[in-house]
């Protein structure tokens, strides 16, 4: 039994029939497998969401997309860790890339779906059972080519929601060794089926985290001035810190510090002796994110150093911002425009987000772009949400949108 029979009851490979936005619209080699498969992207899509494996966990899924690469005829390199593949399609010293993450999110699904979650408390609710579906074919439809101009990569990369990103495992591996360009597409609940979100420049921010661990003697609140008072370092930190930070850096950078947690003590009349404090920082440029980690440093001795507290700082660093190369971008929107019309192609904002794509495009020119995955109708599931659903018929308009792109990138000058 292959892992994609394995659910045939949540994954029918019958009655699939999805829209096809743009049909016609690519060479007759694509048309062809297109028609003859885009109820199988369909499917591999369910059967990734029906089982969804957290970040660095994901190995049936690495299993099953291995297994259908082989299936026709390619060679798939699965990463030491046994999560995570490339493959190379094709020839040539040209060399395009196309980035699909894996992992699932902690949450308990709500959706109602036939083939939701079967794993307690895990769900796909940010598309990456889309994106790998998508990036699958796009494979798979590059690879039945009569001749390509070039090669192809697929990375199907683990643990993109776990801070700093499976993408620094999959460069490491040397997974962007020879690419010339890179591509990749997210979910957009806020966009409808058949529209493309681009943006020349930064689409998402950095996102770093902080961790101040406090310590004190401690005492009684009745006797402050004889010991350091935790509680209040925790407030001028928690108060000030933010404060402080928007006047060191250019107020255009989209720089926010947000807490998100704080555990102090449990009795009203003693100074505790311990305490912690934990945030995001979040910027929109990339230069401003480069000097965050020191002016935060900075900041803190300042301003505990008049109370006579203990720390000690933690700044993880997160993922920079990803900043679309305008020439790629711009070939992600020509593809929406070849495949669906000049509507197809639509701006998009910048969000606060991270997103570790950016890794990738530290190396080399890439875009990232937005899928619109809404109906048209009804209510918008957002992303990182138990509710969250697409619109299926977003799956063959990615796979066009993808391949589209590809060959242009490919045979440009």
């Amino acid at each position: 039994m292959t892992l994609l029979e394995e659910h045939t009851d949540l994954v029918p490979t019958a009655g699939l029939a999805v829209a096809d936005l743009g049909a016609g619209s690519g060479p007759g080699w694509f048309e062809a497998w297109l028609a003859a498969h885009r109820s199988d992207v369909v499917a591999w899509r369910r059967s990734i969401h029906a089982v969804p494996e957290l970040g660095r966990a994901e190995h049936r899924t690495t299993e099953l997309i291995a297994q259908l690469l082989m299936d026709a005829g390619l060679e798939p390199r699965t990463l030491p860790s046994g999560t995570g593949l490339v493959c190379d399609i094709g020839y040539g010293d040209r060399c395009v890339a196309l980035r699909a993450d894996l992992d699932a999110l902690p949450l308990r699904e709500d959706t109602g779906l036939p083939f939701a979650s079967t794993v307690d408390g895990v769900m796909h609710a940010c598309g990456h059972d889309a994106h790998a579906a998508m990036v699958l074919g796009a494979g798979l439809a590059l690879a039945s080519a009569p001749a390509l101009p070039g090669r192809v990569r697929l990375i199907f990369q683990p643990a993109e929601e776990v801070q700093p990103g499976g993408a620094i495992d999959m460069v490491a591996d040397g997974a962007m060794e020879g690419v010339d360009r890179i591509f990749a597409l997210h979910c957009d609940p806020r966009l409808e089926v058949g529209k493309l979100g681009t943006r020349v420049g930064p689409l998402t921010s950095a996102c770093d985290v902080l961790e101040v661990r406090l310590t004190s003697p401690g005492g009684h609140t009745s006797r402050p001035h004889l010991t350091a008072d935790l509680v209040e370092a925790i407030g001028l930190l928690i108060t000030q810190l933010p404060l402080l930070l928007t006047r060191q850096v250019d107020p255009r950078s989209g720089t926010v510090l947000v807490w998100g947690a704080v555990q102090a003590g449990e009795a009203a009349n003693a100074i505790p002796q311990h305490g912690v404090l934990r945030g995001t920082l979040r910027t929109a440029d990339h230069a401003t994110w480069g000097q965050l980690e020191e002016k935060v440093r900075a900041l803190v001795a300042s301003l505990l150093a008049p109370t006579g507290v203990g720390y000690v700082l933690e700044h993880i660093r997160g993922v920079p911002p990803v900043v679309n190369e305008a020439v790629s971008a711009g070939m992600l929107a020509d593809a929406a425009v070849a495949v669906h019309g000049p509507d197809a192609s639509a701006g998009t904002e910048q969000s606060s987000g991270g997103e570790d794509f950016a890794w990738y495009l530290e190396h080399v020119p890439g875009a990232m772009a937005r899928l619109g995955v809404w109906s048209g109708h009804g209510r918008m599931y957002d992303i990182h949400q138990p509710t969250f659903t697409l619109d299926e018929r977003a799956l063959p308009f990615g796979v066009r949108v993808l391949t589209h792109a590809t060959l242009a990138a490919l045979t440009a000058p």
